[in-house]
């Protein structure tokens, strides 16, 4: 299918509507205006670098996604028809992209598609839990209720990661100040030391001639090292998009000191969080795990979570099926086994991701004192080998 701009006015609010359509050609794009109710003056096919520049200027964020669900749901919970609905948030949606899909969508249940059958043809933009909790909601009569779990899901998820992201802000300037001190000293203080060792005929110590050596290649052959810099960065990024990529980063952030409880504790609460919603919607226990084993983007976790999934299949308990898995804390199926003799998963699901919740917010706000010892130890390893390498030789050169 091809894109189209187009400029159309709404016969019944005789408001003038821009965005974009998908259709084969202009002549189907007329035609699915006009059946939508829209007199189109202007249509125009879009070509890959109008995409291009779009999707880097109109990315659909995470609060566009948001604003988009809690105006659906509201209109939808106030008794307006589904159409009506989305034609209603159509009009209140400024995101390019995000219109051009809601057109689609519109376009879609007016032609006798579901709600969740038209979010499914953009897994770009609507995800598996999303999806899942729509559907249950179509099925069970309670479409609103469904779409607010969605964007209090989101909301939730995007303030932990909007979290994590600050936290993790400070060591990587810190780290880029260093970097950027290291450059400084080695293009203009250490050919400085060379000449003068060249000037009094006297040989470079060990330590200062390697970052003389480092120092002249960058400036000579300064080309070849941002080429090997680029091509080392390349097929790295192609291998993390590998399997076995995609598992060595994700054992990485399971692991890694400081960081690595911190990331367990927010793959239990994404698990548990997602769990308590899709359980409390209708979805049941084994497309939950399904589900979820999507929806927390780490695929030790995932893994771990399916193969619980295979043993409750089989007719054990959750909290049974689930406690051998190594990281799996140990509160989620204490918490789960709670509430499966209580009749009350979902509530207890709910309990425990709050509770990791907290336990990850107090633990981002003191992560900064804890990374300043570790940073401290890297500036001073970093000004000790400029000492040794620059300032002992120039004072031995004086003693002598």
């Amino acid at each position: 299918m091809k894109k189209f701009s187009y400029e159309a006015r709404d016969q019944s609010t005789n408001k003038i509507t821009k965005a974009t359509v998908q259709a084969d050609t202009e002549t189907a794009a007329a035609k699915l205006l006009i059946s939508q109710g829209m007199t189109p003056l202007n249509i125009k096919e879009l070509n890959q670098d109008d995409n291009f520049i779009s999707k880097i200027t109109g990315r659909i964020t995470t609060k566009d996604k948001i604003v988009f669900t809690r105006q659906l749901a509201t209109l939808i919970g106030a008794g307006l028809p589904l159409s009506q609905s989305l034609s209603t948030v159509l009009d209140q949606t400024e995101n390019k992209q995000l219109q051009a899909i809601v057109q689609e969508i519109s376009a879609g249940v007016e032609g006798g598609k579901t709600l969740s059958e038209s979010f499914a043809k953009h897994p770009e933009v609507f995800d598996p839990v999303f999806l899942s909790l729509v559907g249950a909601g179509e099925i069970s009569g309670t479409l609103d209720d469904a779409l607010q779990r969605v964007a209090n899901q989101q909301e939730k998820d995007a303030a932990i990661m909007s979290k994590i992201k600050g936290a993790l802000t400070y060591p990587i300037i810190v780290l880029v100040v260093i970097f950027g001190v290291m450059a400084f000293m080695l293009f203009t203080v250490v050919p400085q030391v060379e000449k003068l060792y060249h000037d009094l005929k006297k040989s470079l110590p060990f330590l200062t001639k390697i970052m003389v050596d480092a120092a002249n290649f960058l400036t000579n052959f300064w080309w070849l090292a941002i080429l090997i810099s680029a091509a080392a960065i390349f097929f790295l990024v192609q291998f993390m998009k590998t399997e076995s990529g995609i598992k060595i980063m994700d054992n990485f952030k399971l692991n890694v000191p400081i960081f690595g409880q911190m990331f367990r504790k927010l793959y239990m609460a994404r698990f548990m969080r997602t769990g308590q919603t899709l359980l409390s919607t209708g979805v049941s226990m084994l497309d939950m795990l399904g589900i979820t084993a999507k929806a927390v983007n780490n695929s030790v976790i995932s893994a771990s979570i399916l193969r619980a999934a295979e043993k409750v299949k089989g007719g054990k308990a959750l909290s049974v099926a689930i406690q051998p898995e190594e990281y799996i804390l140990s509160l989620v199926p204490q918490m789960i086994k709670i509430g499966e003799q209580s009749g009350r998963i979902d509530e207890m699901m709910g309990k425990t991701a709050q509770v990791f919740e907290d336990e990850l917010d107090n633990q981002i706000k003191n992560i900064s004192t804890a990374i300043e010892p570790v940073l401290m130890v890297v500036l001073a390893l970093v000004a000790g080998s400029m000492v040794a390498a620059i300032l002992l030789p120039i004072y031995s050169l004086v003693n002598g």
